[in-house]
């Protein structure tokens, strides 16, 4: 539908890499929805790249890293809007892979 796509969904400046890592980000929540059937029970789900880095610890260094955060909420009018109780264990599957894959 007629929108500004990807670029409302990243706060702060709009570049070529963040809306890469947007994509990115966003395909493997996406994908995981699916796998594990929640997907088609979700009124929205989506990813926001955030304006802020945080660090962390990989292996035996300190990272230094975008932040993410995953939307899904269920709606009947599209107007409001709860949180959906994704189970921990898809959550905890969705964050290994954007932390591991997304760069």
């Amino acid at each position: 539908f007629p929108g500004p796509g990807l670029a409302i969904r990243i706060l702060g400046e709009v570049t070529a890499e963040r809306v890469k890592i947007l994509q990115e980000a966003d395909d493997i929540v996406i994908e995981e929805l699916y796998k594990s059937g929640h997907y088609r029970l979700i009124g929205q789900a989506f990813v926001v790249l955030l304006p802020v880095k945080s660090v962390g610890v990989m292996g035996d260094g300190r990272t230094y890293e975008n932040v993410a955060c995953v939307r899904c909420v269920e709606t009947t009018d599209y107007m409001t809007a709860d949180f959906y109780h994704l189970p921990y264990e898809v959550m905890s599957t969705m964050s290994s892979r954007v932390i591991n894959e997304v760069r």
